[in-house]
């Protein structure tokens, strides 16, 4: 097991001082993915009026990186929720989240947890986007860039990280999980549909969170979908039991029945409006339960 997964979160040294003219990739991508196409006539699209929003650099341990960061304009102190992307990186819809968040009063930000491997906005298959870009992004790597952009929300003088929470959809529903871990000082994580059990070995992403159940104290909600074809119930069924095996009695899973992978995602065929909504509100109620 990787270690860097579960030690406790520290600052970056030296985060705010990367080198400005070190990017590793160049902008995020504009509008959805052309894997996302066509796009369905229930895209929502949230417009910034009274917020701050749009991409800004983020500095790591090796250079900037592009992020997307939405809040309202008035107000301080305001609570952070890290935003993750779905397998497709930050488009449209991801940024539409942080916006949607921004507008109930949080920071919202979401890093583009790719920029070292490559650009998966061009390509239109999704097993062709594992095979080229996912399977060779680190875990560790994830859970540094996810540390910096708190670091980020800190220094902009109108946070309070202290009231920190994570989501994630798809690809990021499982990382919601494994950070939860990896940085305990995360007050909520809400994890949609992510995936709870290894389809096969993956060096550079060694455990999962049924494997993460043990040091789980973060309280994590997941959100699932019973006609998911990719997260099979049993599987759900397995990562509920390891939490109770665990004892864990903080965190809680939701399982939508007849709803299917990607249920949230108002751009894809796959939306289904009555659970998104269901969901949504259950993650706020989580969220402001635990303090965030």
């Amino acid at each position: 097991m990787d270690q860097t997964l579960h030690t406790g979160w520290q600052p970056l040294p030296g985060a705010a001082d990367a080198p400005a003219g070190r990017t590793l990739l160049g902008r995020l991508t504009d509008g959805f993915a052309r894997a996302c196409q066509p796009i369905q006539s229930t895209a929502i699209s949230t417009d910034t009026a009274g917020l701050v929003a749009g991409e800004v650099a983020l500095p790591t341990r090796d250079g900037e990186v592009p992020a997307y960061r939405a809040y309202p304009e008035q107000g301080t102190d305001l609570p952070v929720i890290l935003v993750v992307q779905e397998i497709f990186g930050v488009h449209e819809h991801i940024k539409d989240v942080c916006r949607r968040l921004a507008r109930l009063g949080y920071f919202a930000m979401t890093v583009e947890l790719y920029a070292r491997q490559g650009d998966v906005s061009t390509l239109t298959d999704p097993p062709e986007i594992f095979a080229k870009v996912v399977n060779h992004v680190p875990d560790s790597q994830v859970m540094s860039d996810l540390d910096a952009a708190v670091v980020y929300a800190k220094s902009t003088g109108k946070c309070d990280t202290s009231r920190l929470g994570v989501t994630g959809f798809c690809w990021g529903g499982r990382i919601t999980w494994t950070y939860c871990v990896h940085n305990p000082a995360v007050k909520a994580g809400v994890a949609w549909y992510g995936r709870l059990v290894a389809a096969s070995m993956a060096p550079l992403q060694p455990v999962y969170p049924v494997d993460l159940a043990p040091l789980l104290k973060v309280p994590v909600l997941g959100l699932y979908g019973e006609a998911d074809a990719g997260i099979p119930v049993a599987t759900v069924e397995q990562m509920r039991a390891a939490l109770a095996a665990a004892g864990n009695t903080t965190s809680e899973i939701v399982l939508y029945p007849e709803a299917p992978h990607a249920f949230y995602a108002d751009y894809r065929p796959s939306y289904r409006k009555a659970a998104a909504d269901d969901a949504w509100q259950k993650m706020r109620d989580w969220f402001t339960r635990h303090g965030v």
